[in-house]
């Protein structure tokens, strides 16, 4: 499980006992263990980022292996890196091994490669295979996220041998995934699964394959985290057994996982959403360089896109010459068009993540961000005339003496203008999938700039028609 980054401030327990935690190290480390049992794994984590870096490895080794390993698991991504470079290979090793496998592969992804390897090559032959396995997928598919921790048991066992081999499991060892057991025929495939609670409460001398449901969600090792995000909530999960084509199962992704996976997904959409490339760490913890580089993209593009505002503005710049009013609503007029491009995007861009909609619904959104788009802007351009008339009845602006005119231009101008951001910010997302591309990538700021653009066409083209041969 990642953890995320807090302020001192957010840590107050944290900020009590570092101190006290500090004197037993300088003064008596080997009662830190004993004075600190009862504590959260997450609480020492944070505990350990509030001491001098120096201190850490000191709290680390008064701890019980085990105890150390679950406080690893819990520290500051950058912290736990800068760590296991600083320890010894065979201490590292040794905090290594106790993680559960999924947080040790990401752990090892988290560090130098060279070091990885070291580590690697130092813990015991059985975990080293399976953390080999975990670090072949790709951090951000099933199987970069699950463990290998789980309990499966035959079909053919009753339910008093499953129970006794699920409490030998559990006295064993670490077995993260214990919120269910899973049920294997005599080819180790994957063919039930039941929770502790009905295995506990299964008739005595029954079968398992009689007490299992047969009907199991699963998720293959190259799916999407976005995928197994989906199926874990629309299934009410507290775990996803990953299995492979043959049926066999190969981990378990458990719902701590999940909510990582979900945070992860939500900041990365937020953050194209803001025009920008989504950021691979946190913001408090980006280099400078990878910080504008990260911006720099998408801000050029959308400065390049907003140029086209300058070409259109000169194309129609002697009707701007001759009737000078018109410039006092091109503000108003393109931010209506972007931000009602800006919420079409949104919408859609939501629906589309949660599989609300799929690609062949673009018709559906279009027949109905049409009128949509009409209605909103209808709104706007009521506003629109109304304060023109109100401004010139009370003297502020006579409009050139054609206020009815402009009020009428402005008006139909709203309307056009928020139709068409409303139809081009909700097919954009859909357009991008098409292609290949994150529908996220449909920013705010992208739907914006294409719809200045157009928002200014429609604007001078409305005004030729109607003031010909009064303001022009």
């Amino acid at each position: 499980m990642t953890p995320t980054q807090r302020n001192p401030e957010e840590r107050p327990v944290a900020a009590l006992l570092a101190p006290d935690i500090q004197s037993l190290l300088e003064e008596s480390p080997a009662d830190v263990a004993a004075e600190t049992e009862e504590m959260h794994a997450a609480d020492l984590a944070d505990v350990a980022e509030l001491l001098p870096e120096e201190q850490v490895l000191e709290f680390l080794a008064a701890l019980p292996s085990a105890r150390a390993a679950d406080v690893l698991e819990y520290l500051d991504e950058e912290l736990r890196a800068e760590l296991l470079e600083k320890m010894s290979t065979r201490q590292a090793a040794e905090l290594v091994t106790q993680m559960t496998p999924d947080d040790r592969a990401d752990t090892l992804e988290e560090i130098d490669e060279e070091r990885a390897e070291e580590i690697l090559s130092e813990i015991p032959a059985e975990q080293r295979r399976e953390t080999e396995q975990l670090l072949s997928f790709a951090p951000d598919t099933a199987g970069g996220l699950m463990t290998t921790e789980f309990v499966s048991v035959p079909a053919s066992m009753t339910v008093e041998q499953a129970l006794e081999g699920v409490r030998a499991a559990a006295r064993g060892g670490r077995r993260e995934a214990m919120y269910a057991v899973y049920v294997t025929d005599d080819a180790g495939r994957l063919v039930g699964v039941l929770s502790l609670r009905e295995l506990l409460a299964a008739p005595p001398g029954s079968r398992m394959s009689d007490q299992a449901w047969t009907e199991v969600v699963t998720v293959g090792p190259h799916a999407d985290r976005e995928e197994v995000a989906r199926v874990t909530s629309n299934y009410d999960l507290v775990a996803v057994p990953v299995v492979s084509e043959s049926g066999h199962i190969m981990g378990v992704i458990t719902v701590d996982d999940v909510i990582d996976v979900i945070q992860q997904e939500q900041t990365e959409d937020v953050q194209k959403l803001g025009g920008m490339e989504a950021l691979d760490e946190p913001y408090p913890t980006i280099s400078f360089g990878r910080m504008i580089r990260k911006r720099a993209g998408w801000l050029s593009a959308l400065f390049l896109g907003e140029m086209l505002t300058a070409t259109a503005m000169g194309y129609f710049q002697r009707e701007i010459d001759q009737a000078t009013v018109l410039a006092l609503f091109v503000p108003l007029i393109i931010s209506s068009g972007g931000n009602s491009g800006s919420q079409a995007t949104s919408l859609i861009i939501r629906s589309l993540a949660l599989r609300e909609l799929q690609l062949s619904d673009w018709w559906r959104v279009a027949l109905r961000e049409l009128p949509s788009g009409l209605a909103l802007g209808g709104i706007l351009g009521v506003i629109g005339f109304m304060r023109i008339l109100t401004w010139s009845a009370l003297g502020l602006n006579d409009y050139k003496g054609h206020p009815n005119l402009v009020a009428i231009t402005v008006g139909l101008s709203l309307v056009g203008v928020v139709t068409f951001g409303s139809l081009a910010g909700s097919m954009l997302p859909f357009l991008l999938k098409r292609v290949g591309f994150d529908p996220a990538s449909a920013s705010a700021p992208f739907v914006a700039t294409l719809v200045d653009v157009t928002g200014l066409i429609i604007y001078f083209t409305i005004a030729l028609i109607i003031l010909r041969g009064t303001l022009l």
